[in-house]
């Protein structure tokens, strides 16, 4: 405890050089400066660019408007997936929140590593970047102290890590291949799009996207260690590309080859059972967030969000093909902690669309932020 205390002093130093700093620098990447001090919410963006990668914070009101507060280098690199226009990560979950909210973790797929943030409300202060396990790092995921990154380079791997006194150690013997066919960087449609934990801790999924339109499924160990081979499942529809989980820990995933939502139980194997999958007849539904019981695919294809209930057993359901319009090149969304707010990336235009998710699972328009760096993907909300 005594190191992790040491660690978040240093970062209390820095936040105070951080705050003389923004007093004097002007505020890039909002559409104007609003005049109050920053929240203790924030909403924080992955720039991917290849010389130097960069996570860009901003503030967040309760009213779920946000004002730009800094840009912090990651110390790595950015990259772009072979044939990504909007999307350069091609992935779900390439910025991710852990340990409560504590620290923020960016992938480097340029550098094959990711960075390590304390997090202090809006301001970040970098205290680690090691390697991640693979190449061309696109997604990561937590469970308690556990932290497990997807590489979307060569065959593919996960790698795991554990998170101690809020630095990452990487653990020996954790880091398994998917035995993909691909390339680094990898094609945009056929490098893995996401890895995630299952609520209960027990299981470590990953989509294949299209080079096998399958979910692999790793089981974990109470002490973390992962099978030493996954569970396959062929998707419902080809091209998995992301998930998100429902209240019953059902996997709730986009397919992006004819824009579905399919539902998913988890069995004590690791594999799959559908229960239900719709269409919302649009094209390139790829990403996808939960909140209040309702799910919202980003169209990379039609520049809107689509919304989705379930049945009382999971059976996915349409709700509105176009509940939000966008920006071109829609891409990765992430949801407020409350479930309010609903933050939606267009990596193709540079902007970024900020929702209020009402009761009914409708979405209200707040703001539009604009000059974002052109692409950029990855998205974190606290």
């Amino acid at each position: 405890m005594k190191s992790h205390r040491i660690v978040r002093s240093l970062g209390a130093g820095a936040l105070i050089l951080v705050t003389g700093f923004l007093a004097t620098t002007s505020f890039a990447g909002a559409t104007s400066a609003k005049d109050q001090a920053p929240s203790s919410h924030a909403v924080f963006v992955e720039s991917d660019q290849t010389g130097s990668n960069t996570v860009i914070s901003y503030s967040r009101s309760t009213d779920g408007s946000i004002s730009f507060v800094a840009t912090y280098p990651t110390g790595g690199a950015g990259g772009s997936a072979a044939g990504s226009a909007a999307d350069p990560l091609a992935s779900q979950g390439g910025l991710a929140l852990v340990d409560h909210g504590n620290e923020l973790i960016a992938t480097n797929p340029g550098s094959n590593s990711v960075s390590v943030f304390v997090v202090f409300g809006p301001y970040l202060h970098l205290i680690q970047q090691v390697p991640s396990g693979g190449l061309f790092p696109v997604s990561i995921s937590s469970h308690d102290d556990l932290v497990a990154v997807l590489n979307a380079g060569g065959a593919g791997s996960v790698s795991e890590f554990r998170l101690q006194w809020g630095r990452l150690v990487a653990l020996n013997n954790e880091t398994r291949s998917l035995g993909l066919t691909n390339t680094t960087p990898p094609f945009y449609l056929a490098g893995a799009g996401q890895v995630g934990y299952s609520p209960n801790g027990q299981f470590l999924i990953v989509t294949t996207k299209a080079s096998t339109s399958s979910y692999e499924v790793f089981t974990v160990s109470d002490r973390g260690d992962l099978s030493s081979t996954a569970t396959v499942t062929a998707a419902a529809n080809a091209v998995p590309f992301a998930f998100t989980f429902d209240a019953n820990g059902r996997i709730v995933a986009a397919e992006a080859s004819n824009s579905s939502v399919s539902t998913y139980t988890i069995g004590s194997n690791g594999s799959l059972t559908l229960v239900g999958t719709v269409s919302d007849g649009q094209a390139a539904l790829c990403w996808i967030s939960g909140a209040q019981g309702y799910f919202f695919g980003s169209n990379a294809g039609g520049g809107d969000v689509s919304s989705f209930g379930e049945t009382a057993v999971g059976v996915p359901t349409l709700l509105n093909a176009k509940a939000a319009i966008t920006h071109p090149g829609t891409t990765d969304s992430a949801v407020s902690p409350d479930g309010a707010f609903l933050y939606v990336e267009s990596g193709g235009s540079g902007a970024l669309d900020a929702f209020a998710i009402n009761t009914n699972g409708t979405l209200t328009p707040i703001e539009t932020l604009w000059n974002l760096p052109l692409p950029y993907e990855g998205i974190a909300v606290s």
